[in-house]
């Protein structure tokens, strides 16, 4: 069982809201769609879903051409961000409630229901009303329904946005284990980087209604396989300088330079853009091999545990994310450390040409 996009695209009035795109989702896989708002991971969703159709290519489910198909017709589950419940039924009725619509018996909705509910730690709440549940139990519930239809195809679209921080980390721990308990084709659409990270299975990056890049969310986070890949798989957005290979010496902006070895020797000389992301910045620590960025701090953010660092330098603008609380101040003249294992080389073209030396050796 498998969801093939084959040069699906969709166009609105002449605006592209998603680009011909050719994609294969297999039977009980994670799939996240990481990008920023208005990326395409709604519309694409629409397009597995069958709420949108195609204005070209098909959607194959199971090797069965469903491009024309009524979404009714479709073994497609959607959770959404504003989660959705019955509030005048009880949990029970609430999760039963697809169910009933499909005319099942009342010993078959009564076991998966129950079976559902125990999936998801519903069982104490099951005569309850939404009203009488915390946030992260009502969008348990909405989850429960989804699920309960047996829907070889569950797509959740930003499920967890409108929770507090707590009830996220907790559902973000809890939605692996029902994925591999479900056996379904999960599609879960987030613009955080660490909820993709967290997730794990595979990842999709999308800019543009393009995707720029699936497979192994580890991997795609390593190696990005262009500039586009790497600001939208880095929160805050990775930073870059001009660089220069000449000979053995790898020249990072305004004077900065390090050995041309490992991936970097075999590059031809030329000029190039190195990428590192913000968490790479070590304010105080550093080794012998690190190289020196000077500024001046333009803004701060704390976090309580970490430190948003954004410094004007001669090479631009960069963040670094520090662990700790520092107090600077605006204007304040400051030094951050890269250790060379961490930079990413992309050419002009804006593909990328050597990955770091910690992504190789991962």
């Amino acid at each position: 069982m498998a969801l093939e996009f084959k040069g699906v695209g969709r166009t609105v009035n002449g605006q592209t809201h998603i680009e011909p795109t050719d994609l294969v989702l297999e039977k009980g896989t994670m799939n996240v769609l990481l990008g920023p708002t208005s990326s395409g991971k709604t519309s694409l969703m629409r397009l597995m879903a069958g709420l949108d159709q195609p204005t070209t290519g098909h959607v194959f489910w199971d090797g069965r051409d469903v491009t024309g198909m009524r979404v009714q017709d479709r073994q497609v589950a959607m959770v959404y961000q504003q989660f959705i419940n019955y509030p005048a039924m009880s949990v029970y009725e609430n999760i039963a409630s697809p169910l009933r619509l499909k005319g099942e018996a009342q010993d078959v909705i009564d076991r998966r229901v129950r079976e559902t509910a125990e999936m998801l730690k519903l069982t104490p709440m099951l005569s309850r009303k939404p009203l009488e549940l915390s946030g992260g139990q009502q969008q348990r519930c909405a989850l429960a329904r989804a699920l309960v239809k047996g829907a070889g195809l569950v797509l959740l679209d930003e499920p967890l946005a409108n929770l507090d921080y707590k009830l996220r980390e907790e559902l973000r721990a809890e939605i692996p284990r029902i994925f591999e308990e479900s056996g379904a084709i999960f599609v879960y659409a987030t613009t955080e980087p660490e909820e993709a990270l967290l997730l794990g299975g595979h990842t999709a990056t999308l800019w543009e209604g393009r995707i720029t890049q699936f497979g192994p969310t580890i991997e795609v986070y390593r190696r990005p396989v262009d500039m586009v890949t790497a600001r939208v798989f880095s929160d805050p957005p990775m930073n870059f300088v001009k660089a220069r290979k000449d000979g053995h010496r790898l020249h990072l902006g305004a004077g900065a330079q390090v050995p041309a070895d490992g991936a970097f020797a075999a590059l031809a000389d030329g000029d190039y853009l190195a990428g590192f992301r913000a968490n790479h910045l070590h304010l105080n620590t550093h080794s012998g091999d690190s190289v020196e960025f000077r500024g001046t701090v333009g803004a701060i953010e704390i976090t309580g545990s970490e430190t948003f660092i954004h410094l004007d330098t001669p090479d631009g603008t960069a963040v670094g994310l520090v662990h700790g609380v520092h107090n600077l101040k605006p204007g304040e003249g400051v030094s951050v450390w890269l250790e060379p294992s961490h930079v990413y080389l992309f050419g002009t073209d804006g593909r990328l040409a050597a990955p770091a030396s910690y992504a190789l050796s991962a």
